[in-house]
Parts: structure tokens; sequence; C-alpha cells
């Protein structure tokens, strides 16, 4: 027979537990403060595509994660196949002309301009141009959003 004693013991385990783990969460990854990310600092790693520099990774006082990096996609290319994911992204392009397809409307866009890849909806990228594409990708995963991805971790080359 479970007793009073058991089911408050129990509360005092499950409370103690959510708090530690909480606790060690906060510890591990950060909360991102106001800062400040200087373009000759930003590490460049080569893809076979082109390039791609990691601007930040990290969580937010409101998102579990929040991603931006720099992507330059050679003529011709695309970053990775078509795919779809639970985050949202917003792509800025700086220089050069891309295709992007959503739910199999393509559309192109030239410097300038922004492109919005909702919650799970299938899209992709491809430079559509003579010359390098330069985009800025930022991904907003708030808290709460279940992913099947491992934390902090993003598409190839995206």
């Amino acid at each position: 027979m479970i007793t009073r004693r058991d089911l408050v013991v129990a509360g005092v385990a499950v409370c103690a537990t959510v708090a530690v783990v909480a606790l060690a969460d906060s510890a591990i990854t950060p909360v991102m403060k106001s800062s400040v990310f200087e373009w000759d600092k930003l590490k460049a790693e080569s893809k076979p595509s082109g390039a791609r520099r990691q601007v930040f990774d990290s969580r937010t006082a409101t998102l579990d994660q929040l991603e931006c990096h720099v992507t330059i996609l050679n003529a011709g290319q695309s970053p990775h196949p078509g795919h779809h994911h639970p985050e949202e992204e917003l792509v800025i392009l700086k220089e050069g002309t891309l295709e992007a397809v959503q739910n199999g409307v393509t559309n192109h866009v030239g410097p300038g301009g922004v492109i919005f890849e909702a919650s799970n909806e299938y899209h992709s990228l491809r430079n559509t141009g003579q010359t390098p594409a330069t985009y800025y990708v930022i991904k907003f995963i708030p808290h709460g959003l279940a992913t099947n991805r491992t934390p902090m971790a993003s598409a190839p080359g995206h």
C-alpha cells in the first residue's frame, strides 16, 4: 500500500531531479548574450559546393537554439538535397542568384532577397548564376520544439 510518506518522498525526488537537469542544461549550454561577430574572425570551412562560415549556434533567453551561418555557394551548386525540418529558417541573399523551391513552387531570388522556410515545409536552394552566391542562414528553434536532430546540428553546408 502506498502511504502519504511514499508520495511525499516521490514528489521531492521528482522536483530535485527536474531542478538538477535544468541546472545542468544551463551550465552546459549557456544563454547567448548580446554579441558582435566580426567577419574576419569567422573561420571559413571548405565544402564540396563552396564554403561555410559558422557565426553562432547557441541557446538564447527565448529559444532552445538560434543558429546563424554564411554559405558561399558555387555557381550551379546546391548545398544539399531538398528537405524539411521542424525549425524555421530565414535566408538572406547578400550576392548572387538563387533558385528557391518551396513545396513545388520555384522562385528566383537576387541580391538583397529574403527567403523564409516555414516549419516542416519542403525546400531547396540552388545557385543559378554564373558567380558564387553568398547568403546568411538564420535558424530558430523555440523552447520545446521536438526535432529529429542532435542539438546544435545543422544540415551540411546549408
